[in-house]
């Protein structure tokens, strides 16, 4: 077995509570320091790890041993790798429930606690949770073991992780075990398992869909309280006599002169709301939340938001950093990232392949600004695939559900994982069945099915695009119709749609574009690589108002917010400087 050693460092923590969307008080933080070890003979389990075990190597969670944040840095592929460490039960959180939570382990993560075993859960990017009460000593120190198997298997979803030992193209370095924050959290036996918040800007009202924990005695009672800048709009009781239920509430108040404050990338608006659960008069549950009253639709050939059209100017944005890879660094790392964007006058990011932390979709709300949600792709068609991705999708749509800043989701991207999808049909139900499940989840956001190259069922047709020449782009595009036909391929190599499907009148967007590179010989760009800040500026610009004065597309994704590994088109470097005068990125994007 290879040993992991520790390197010096910059050292990182995630102190931060990990699920701001439903917070609560009581909760262990359980990121820093663990014992480590390889497996990769994958013997630890017949050799009983998880009870009697001297781990060689130590790891900073959740950073995974490939970064230099882990302390080890390593990037070769291991396939088997176990944490361990300890933990105390607060005394005055003794007696009640005690739940393991992960925000995301890739891929597959077992757990024992004591020398018990306690569950697995397979999947790299859904958070998931294990009740360990009955496992756990509040008398003294509990072991936590965690086994996390990866594989380098392309019919799991794996997003931008390599598949071979090597970089390439424009995939990276793996991302193996551990990666969000792990902790605890401690429960009475009556608690809210989760709510679901639909804001409904047209009946100035939101609906909560409400889901406690367990057996509710005959005298509980749950009360919601809805307030905005620390003023009370509205508070309402319900007597239980079930788990789960429903509530329309009306949220209309004296608090603005219109009533109801919607939430948009001007005035980001949210509404905080505190649930308490009670049983016979006793306190059992609180948990602090909020909402956005916004609503997207599509009219016309246009995107709505608050029932007004919105020219979506977004950034590829693919969420990497230097030390620490797939795992945002701290909250201030995340915030220069989404302040940069804005600056650059972006209005919004496509995150691409990465189902973000939720600490930044939690200040993407706060900021107000607008977030596509990609899926990790797999890259082989099998049932095997299918239902690995088909799981972890409708997770990921449900514990997002409540961001407003979330307005589309996007299961496929440029036909990865169906690679055959212009022509079979298997591939194509494929396709429409993910979207159709995400409708019933979700009837409110767009879904974009096989964002960029042949479109099935979709509510915005996105278009790829690496042309450089502003001229090209504008005269390929003008003649909108031969695309949206099949006539022609929109980017000289692809249809816009695949065999059986034709267009419906949905929006159109260029959702990749640019990618431009300076000259460097230690990574690659989309086209020509350019020298000057002039000559960048001029392409940049060229080809963005090119897109902006083709009257059918309402909206633009540039390639890329930063560097990634040997993908160097970003506007800023990995250790996010900027390459050009943010002010004048801003400038070309502001103009109409």
């Amino acid at each position: 077995m290879k040993e992991a050693t520790m390197k010096a460092g910059k050292t990182y923590q995630r102190t931060e509570y990990p699920r701001p969307q439903f917070q609560r008080d009581a909760w262990m933080n359980l990121n820093g320091k663990w014992k480590f070890a390889f497996d990769d003979e994958n013997k630890g389990e017949q050799g009983r790890w998880f009870d009697q075990y001297t781990y060689p190597s130590e790891i900073i969670v959740p950073f995974t041993y490939e970064t230099k944040a882990s302390g080890i840095g390593e990037e070769a592929f291991h396939p088997y790798v176990w944490y361990s460490r300890t933990f105390l039960i607060p005394e005055e959180e003794i007696g009640k429930r005690t739940v393991l939570r992960f925000q995301a382990s890739d891929y597959i993560t077992k757990v024992w606690v004591n020398g018990s075993y306690i569950g697995q859960h397979t999947g790299g990017n859904a958070a998931f949770s294990f009740d360990i009460t009955k496992a756990v000593d509040s008398a003294s120190e509990n072991e936590l073991t965690v086994k996390v198997e990866d594989s380098q298997s392309c019919v799991q979803p794996r997003g931008k992780q390599r598949w071979i030992n090597e970089n390439f193209g424009c995939w990276y370095v793996q991302n193996t075990g551990i990666w969000q924050t792990v902790w605890l959290e401690f429960l009475e036996e009556n608690s809210l398992d989760h709510v679901k918040i639909t804001p409904k800007v047209d009946s100035n009202s939101v609906v909560f869909d409400y889901t406690l924990h367990g057996e509710l005695p005959r005298n509980s009672r749950l009360e919601t309280v809805i307030s905005f800048n620390g003023k009370q709009v509205k508070q309402f009781t319900t007597v239980l006599d079930r788990s789960t239920f429903h509530l329309e509430v009306d949220l209309a108040a004296d608090i603005h002169e219109w009533k109801v404050l919607h939430w948009s990338p001007e005035h980001p608006n949210l509404y905080d709301v505190k649930f308490r659960l009670y049983v016979d008069d006793v306190l059992k549950d609180e948990v602090d939340s909020y909402f956005g009253m916004r609503k997207i639709s599509i009219k016309d050939g246009k995107v709505l938001l608050n029932n007004v059209p919105i020219y979506q100017k977004l950034l590829l944005d693919q969420g990497y950093w230097p030390d620490t890879m797939l795992t945002p660094p701290s909250d201030e790392a995340i915030l220069e990232d989404i302040d940069k964007t804005l600056a650059m006058g972006y209005n919004g990011v496509r995150k691409h392949q990465k189902i973000e932390d939720d600490r930044f979709l939690y200040w993407c709300d706060k900021k107000g600004l607008l977030v596509w949600s990609e899926m990790a792709a797999t890259y082989e068609f099998s049932d095997q695939a299918v239902e690995n991705f088909t799981k972890e999708w409708l997770d990921i749509v449900q514990q997002h559900y409540n961001h407003p800043s979330i307005i589309t989701w996007v299961p496929f991207n440029e036909s990865w994982g169906v690679p055959h999808i212009f022509k079979d049909k298997q591939q194509q139900a494929f396709t429409e069945s993910i979207y159709y499940l995400t409708k019933s989840l979700d009837a409110e956001r767009p879904v974009i099915v096989n964002d960029g190259w042949e479109h099935t069922v979709s509510d915005i047709i996105a278009l790829h695009d690496y042309e450089e020449s502003g001229k090209t782009l504008y005269e390929r595009y003008k003649d909108m119709d031969a695309i949206l036909q099949n006539k022609i391929p929109h980017n000289n190599h692809r249809y816009a749609f695949a065999e059986g499907y034709q267009y419906k009148g949905q929006p159109i967007m260029l959702t990749e574009y640019g990618g431009i590179a300076f000259k460097d010989e230690s990574g690659w760009g989309y086209g020509n690589q350019v020298s000057t800040e002039e000559e960048f500026l001029k392409r940049y610009k060229e080809t963005t108002d090119a897109i902006k004065a083709i009257p059918e597309i309402s909206g633009y994704c540039y390639t890329q917010t930063t560097d990634v590994q040997q993908e160097i088109n970003g506007l800023l470097k990995e250790n996010r400087e900027p390459k050009i005068a943010m002010e004048k990125i801003k400038q070309v994007n502001d103009a109409t």
